[in-house]
């Protein structure tokens, strides 16, 4: 099988001052799931869904990669802004980034898109 995982599902939720993430991805005919549960701060949002990803991620890696979200960030670059995820793979010196675009409409996805960009090609090397 090739190919890299693809976005299926991005959930949130917040109930008094917790959230809570879920990332569902696919890959082939499977879907793997991770979640992340944390302060409702809108301002730590991100990291919330960088770590869900990340947890998904290593559900599609059966184990075999152990990953870390060293930071995340929006930033402007010229006219857009952008969402970057700056990924350690554990037990390594290996750091990963990626980006993506930021959308008005659901900036939450641009960070599961730009922790996406970060390890893809890794992981499609490994899977």
């Amino acid at each position: 099988m090739s190919g890299r995982p693809a976005i299926v599902r991005l959930d949130e939720s917040v109930d008094g001052g917790a959230a809570r993430v879920s990332v569902a991805l696919e890959w082939g005919e499977d879907r793997y799931q991770g979640s992340s549960e944390g302060d409702a701060d809108p301002v730590l949002r991100p990291r919330l869904v960088g770590e869900a990803t990340l947890r998904a991620v290593e559900a599609v890696a059966e184990g075999e990669l152990a990953l870390s979200l060293e930071a995340v960030a929006t930033t402007e670059l010229g006219s857009t802004r952008i969402a970057t995820a700056q990924i350690r793979i554990v037990g390594t010196d290996h750091l990963l980034v990626g980006s993506a675009l930021l959308s008005e409409s659901d900036p939450s996805l641009a960070t599961v898109k730009a922790v996406l960009d970060a390890i893809n090609r890794p992981l499609t090397k490994m899977l």
